[in-house]
């Protein structure tokens, strides 16, 4: 069974850092996109950033220049690296797999999410 876990997330001052990251597990034959999405108290989830491949990356124009995303697919891992940290950046940040499983059949999985808080 496929499992997305994400750790990192924590209570960080304004214009700090943290690095967020994503490991999949169970019954995967590939990863096509990894991306990492928010959801902050009261909004819509939002998409952080994504990437496609080895290295074709997508942000929010709220966090570009901000944020970096990778991966390791030896590894099915994803981090994001998050800078200047801002109070608005505070949410819940989930993490998710567009891949395909061992039966060679195509899933869409999500993580239960790890929680941001910047404040100080």
């Amino acid at each position: 069974q496929v499992q997305l876990v994400e750790s990192g997330g924590g209570l960080v001052q304004p214009g700090g850092s943290l690095k967020l990251s994503c490991v999949a597990s169970g019954g995967i034959r590939s990863i096509k996109t990894m991306s990492w999405y928010r959801q902050a108290p009261g909004r819509q989830r939002e998409l952080v950033a994504l990437i496609t491949g080895p290295s074709s990356t997508q942000y929010s124009e709220l966090v570009e220049g901000r944020f970096t995303i990778s991966r390791d697919n030896a590894k099915n891992t994803v981090n994001l690296r998050m800078t200047n940290l801002e109070p608005e950046d505070t949410a819940v940040y989930y993490c998710r797999a567009a891949l395909i499983l061992s039966s060679n059949v195509p899933a869409d999985y999500w993580g239960r999410g790890t929680r941001v808080t910047v404040s100080s």
